[in-house]
């Protein structure tokens, strides 16, 4: 028998055999789609979220734990995304917002977080994100809270202080910029549109290489790009993605002034996650105008051993300087053991709220690759 008759026989042999194994494979997927409706209809009264964090985290890392390969781990990942994602649409259809419009670096977080199995409604601000969590009109959000290089997204927590939402989850993504344009060359670009993020984040090369050209705000890098189509000497900054879905073409990828982008998204709901054991909280408080106010909550956190990741100071709208406090704290401050701590909080503090607390966020790359996947990075 020749070599390629050998190649083509052994080829057929392997073929069968992963046949096989899609049919074991589609077998168990709809066996467990079964469990999931079955689910569906024991909470069918249950007005909770069905997005569960810590169970879907517990699910992966176990699956993790288990798997020998030579399946990749972040192909795991993301094969069970997908999994779950159909798992919760199942046992009831799930609607979430987020910054549009289709194509913003909020809709790829919603993708890398949720899956495909979701319903992603647009909303044309942030605060139309909050509100439809708020509302009850979409069981989930998804929020740019803060950036890497320049911090805090002021408008997120302004909008805590407004709404009762909680956070049920965060996840942080690599940020990676293209210019985005149907011209053809850096010298036909007169104009470009992005939201004010990205234009800061780009600043440095928008100035070295396109320094006659006009910055124009917008509501989103996914509305910036769909500006520009039909518009002379305009290009975008956004998503490398944005090009092939809008018929526009990458005139320069990798934009950001800084490598080490990244931008820390969290998932709100209208009700806390619902487990102990959390590995963060969130939690924003005003203080009383008087000395050694703050010094008094850093004190009782510092006593418990609690380690403080983030505290940051925002103007209190309709208060001449006065300012809430925006804190993340390594523990489960709705835990049992920590309720004597949070009456201490009470006391000294004028205001205080938990804004949830959630499993701590996995690190993904959602720039676009060669082939246009996303990466999971260890950290």
């Amino acid at each position: 028998m020749a070599d390629a008759d050998r190649i083509q026989e052994r080829m057929g042999s392997v073929r069968e055999d992963i046949d096989a194994v899609d049919r074991e494979l589609l077998a168990l997927l709809n066996r467990r789609a079964e469990l999931s409706l079955e689910v569906g209809r024991i909470k069918r009264d249950d007005p909770g979220v069905i997005f569960k964090p810590f169970r879907e985290r517990d699910v992966l890392e176990k699956l993790r734990s288990l798997s020998a390969g030579p399946l990749p781990e972040e192909h795991l990942r993301s094969i069970y995304r997908e999994i779950l994602s159909s798992s919760r649409s199942l046992q009831r259809p799930q609607r979430v917002a987020y910054l549009g419009p289709e194509g913003t670096f909020s809709y790829f977080a919603g993708i890398q977080f949720l899956g495909h199995s979701v319903e992603f409604l647009p909303q044309k601000d942030l605060h139309g994100v909050i509100r439809s969590v708020h509302a009850r009109e979409c069981e989930l959000g998804v929020l740019p809270l803060e950036n890497s290089l320049h911090g805090t997204v002021g408008q997120s927590l302004d909008l805590f202080l407004r709404y009762e939402v909680f956070i049920n989850a965060e996840l942080f993504c690599r940020i990676s910029h293209s210019l985005l344009t149907a011209e053809k060359r850096l010298s036909d670009i007169t104009t470009v549109y992005s939201h004010p993020q990205p234009l800061a984040q780009c600043g440095e090369w928008l100035r070295l290489n396109l320094p006659g050209a006009r910055i124009i705000p917008t509501e989103s890098t996914a509305a910036a790009a769909r500006r520009i189509k039909g518009e002379k000497g305009a290009a975008a900054i956004g998503h490398g993605n944005l090009a092939e879905r809008l018929g526009l073409s990458v005139l320069a990828s990798a934009i950001e002034d800084q490598p080490d982008n990244w931008t820390r998204f969290v998932v709100v709901g209208p009700v806390p996650a619902d487990r102990e054991g959390r590995d963060k909280t969130s939690m924003l408080f005003t203080l009383p105008d008087k000395s050694g106010s703050l010094a008094q909550v850093l004190n009782i956190l510092a006593r418990e051993d609690i380690n403080m990741k983030k505290l940051e100071s925002r103007p209190l709208r309709g208060e001449k300087w006065q300012y809430v406090f925006f804190v993340d704290v390594e523990c489960d401050l709705n835990h049992e053991d920590y309720r004597q701590l949070v009456d201490e909080l009470k006391h000294v503090c004028h205001s205080l709220r938990i804004l949830g607390s959630y499993p701590a966020g996995m690190y993904f790359d959602v720039a676009r690759t060669a082939d246009g996947s996303e990466r999971l990075v260890t950290e």
